[in-house]
């Protein structure tokens, strides 16, 4: 199985957990491959990185361009 076509989506009806004594950020996403449900997972981020990440969705809602990364790995 190749994950090229997978991608993630909010689960719906499921809303973000915060955790003040950690900074822990947990964000309910499901996980399909084309259309199909391929599992439910919590995207766990630290508070630096779900700001980071909302600072990144403010602004590409706004319109501004941002260049996202293409193919390779970290």
């Amino acid at each position: 199985m190749s994950v090229t076509n997978w991608h993630a989506s909010p689960q719906r009806a499921v809303l973000p957990l915060g955790y003040p004594t950690t900074g822990e950020v947990r964000v309910p996403v499901a996980l399909y491959d084309l259309d199909e449900l391929q599992a439910e997972v919590a995207l766990v981020l630290s508070r630096t990185e779900a700001e980071q990440l909302r600072d990144s969705l403010n602004t590409l809602l706004a319109g501004t361009l941002v260049p996202v990364p293409r193919g390779g790995s970290r």
